[in-house]
């Protein structure tokens, strides 16, 4: 790669002043100072660990049971179909609430405009205590709408936004071309607004997976409530933390597995052919032009 090239490519990337020596070294003191301190909180947490004898074999030679690792599975189960019901239903319901919130026509915009406002000032407790309680709905449905409710309209503004930023010149030219609304909106502009949507579309997806757990105070039956089962019948002191350490690396390891899948989605939509830039032959002496003389 050429100078010229390199620094084209440095000004078109860098999105602030490149860091000259001295802030490199002072970023880097940094780096070095903010893992020490990590390291040493881990150190100090391991210690408190070690010295409430939180390892012992008896602390942890109930989870070889088959019963309690039945009932953790159970409960891990029932975990992943709520959150597999309420994420295709946020998502229904974020697109639609989105589409009337883009509609030019007025009742269907405030309407829509209504229910997102409503649903996102709502805390999604009292929701799902709300369709519990007064409505007298088994726990998972309950449990599958308020989440659907709160993180539907939240899902609707990030629709919203990232319909809006793909740039006007797109619906313009798709408009001019004679193409309908539903059109220019399926195959124009919902395929662009995708990528910049992702991140944040996987993001409220990892709160609605963490928010699962708020199902153990409606007794249903999901991995937390699983977990508080099986401590609150444990005979010795601190029953919870052994608990802990077995339930939060399952429900850290489901969240980055969501992560990686938006990347692998991201990745792929790089590679489409349908988005992949096509590599152009250079002009050579002698080639004719479109439309230029023979």
């Amino acid at each position: 790669m050429t100078a010229h090239a390199l620094q084209g490519d440095l000004e078109s990337t860098a999105l602030y002043d490149l860091p000259g020596p001295r802030t490199r070294r002072r970023h880097f003191l940094y780096g070095i100072v903010s893992t020490v301190v990590i390291l040493a909180l881990l150190a100090w947490i391991l210690y408190l660990l070690f010295d409430t004898d939180q390892f012992t074999a008896a602390k942890w030679s109930p989870f070889t049971y088959k019963g309690i690792q039945e009932l953790l599975l159970k409960g891990l189960g029932n975990t992943l179909k709520a959150f597999l019901y309420a994420s295709v239903l946020s998502l229904v319901l974020g697109a639609v609430l989105a589409a009337g919130r883009l509609s030019v026509h007025r009742p269907v915009h405030w309407a829509a405009t209504l229910c997102v406002e409503f649903f996102r000032a709502m805390p999604v407790l009292v929701m799902i205590f709300f369709i519990f309680v007064a409505l007298k709905v088994q726990p998972l449905p309950a449990l599958v709408a308020g989440l659907t409710l709160y993180n539907g309209s939240v899902l609707a503004e990030v629709f919203r936004t990232g319909i809006n930023s793909v740039d006007r010149g797109q619906r313009e030219a798709a408009y001019a071309l004679g193409m309908r609304k539903t059109q220019v909106m399926t195959f124009v502009l919902a395929p662009q607004a995708v990528r910049a949507m992702l991140p944040t579309i996987i993001s409220q997806l990892v709160v609605a997976l963490k928010d699962t757990s708020l199902g153990y105070l409606i007794t249903y039956e999901e991995f937390l409530h699983a977990g508080k089962l099986i401590a609150s019948n444990l005979d010795y002191d601190l029953p919870f933390i052994p608990v802990v350490m077995i339930i939060s690396p399952i429900y850290i390891g489901m969240c980055m597995l969501l992560s990686w899948f938006a990347g692998w989605v991201a990745r792929f939509e790089r590679r489409s052919v349908k988005t992949e830039a096509v590599d152009v032959a250079p002009a050579e002496p002698g080639t004719v032009l479109p439309g230029g003389p023979r």
